[in-house]
């Protein structure tokens, strides 16, 4: 149903979508999800030429949406707009707020405009509100009218703008509620979302955008569940991560040991998960302490509000092997701390560099 080829948009000399190409079919839900600031809102809007693209294509059923004859407010009609505020009319009633567009812009009688925005409002659950104003509705019942006066333009496809970032957290679920009933009628949507929980349970794709691309797209359960990229991974687990360079045997273990007791605070780890982490990575910079200087090892502590695990790693720029496969009989004592304090090890080696990936013990 949309078709983009080659999407960009610049705003002065800052480039916010970079080269986008996808489609998305009739009856589909996709939710983008990734960090703010990455273009999300930006896509949407482009769509449907509130912001006009740079360079590429959009094409809407086969019609070029940039096209020199198109008809912007026509393609609007068939491709409506939900945005994180209301922006209701706030001089007209919940019926006429409904009403007014399909009269103006559609040429719908008056009685068949209102018999249908109250079918709607119905649909949205605020039937007995269609009399009240917007000031007398909380910010969730705001949201559902406005989902339900851009359902009275008939529209072939749905754009939510991130709809619930405007709302108290208690009235988020009402809002929800509404979308997965759209979704099981087979509406397309393209719904910007920071609810990770919605995204995974509505949609039949995700994109995850950074840096003005979609950065990664699949299933619900591969995006959630098995992110192939970094950048996927560490958002949907909401990582967080320190990291430090070990360049020399002379190396700052003092200075290293500082910035991870300041990253384990900001993450309100407990003691013991302290105390096994720096344990952990004394002994095991022991057991690269022959090689460095030879090498470049990066040193990663990572820990994930997600699934609320610690992990230590460490990475070498070229094949060292495993250390703790070592013959010397001096790392004997060394490496069975190590197997004693970490839950996991893994090691591989890919391309020539070699990686080290413990999971700590926090208990």
């Amino acid at each position: 149903m949309i078709k983009v080829e080659h999407l960009s948009k610049k705003f002065g000399d800052v480039t916010v979508l970079k080269d986008i190409t996808t489609e998305i079919r009739k009856g589909e839900v996709v939710a983008i999800i990734g960090p703010s600031g990455t273009g999300k809102s930006t896509f949407l809007r482009c769509l449907n030429l509130l912001e006009t693209p740079s360079g590429g294509a959009i094409h809407i059923n086969g019609e070029d949406v940039l096209g020199a004859r198109t008809d912007v407010p026509k393609l609007r009609q068939k491709m409506n707009m939900v945005f994180q505020s209301f922006n209701l009319f706030s001089h007209l009633s919940v019926l006429e707020n409904l009403t007014l567009a399909p009269i103006k812009l559609r040429g719908v009688e008056k009685p068949a405009a209102e018999k249908r925005a109250r079918e709607l409002l119905q649909m949205v659950g605020l039937g007995e509100k269609a009399d009240h104003f917007p000031s007398e509705l909380s910010g969730g019942q705001q949201q559902r009218v406005a989902i339900a006066r851009c359902l009275a333009m008939e529209p072939e496809a749905v754009l939510f703008d991130e709809p619930t970032s405007a709302l108290d957290p208690t009235m988020v679920s009402e809002v929800l509620a509404v979308i997965r009933r759209l979704a099981k009628d087979g509406m397309t949507m393209v719904i910007v979302t920071h609810e990770m929980d919605f995204a995974r349970d509505v949609a039949n794709r995700i994109f995850y955008m950074d840096e003005g691309l979609i950065y990664e797209e699949g299933s619900p359960a591969q995006i959630f569940e098995n992110p192939q990229k970094e950048k996927t991974r560490i958002f949907i687990n909401r990582v967080r991560s320190c990291r430090h360079e070990v360049l020399s045997r002379d190396y700052d273990l003092y200075a290293m040991n500082g910035q991870i007791e300041t990253f384990c605070e900001k993450q309100m780890l407990g003691k013991t998960a302290r105390h096994n982490l720096l344990l952990l990575l004394e002994e095991i910079l022991q057991l690269y302490k022959p090689a460095l200087g030879q090498i470049r090892l990066s040193v990663s502590v990572e820990y994930s509000e997600k699934t609320e695990q610690l992990e230590l790693s460490f990475t070498s720029n070229s094949a060292t092997g495993n250390v703790l496969e070592s013959d010397n009989p001096d790392d004997e004592l060394p490496i069975l701390i190590i197997r004693n304090y970490a839950e996991q090890i893994h090691f591989e080696s890919v391309d020539g560099a070699d990686r080290l990936q413990l999971v700590v013990k926090k208990a």
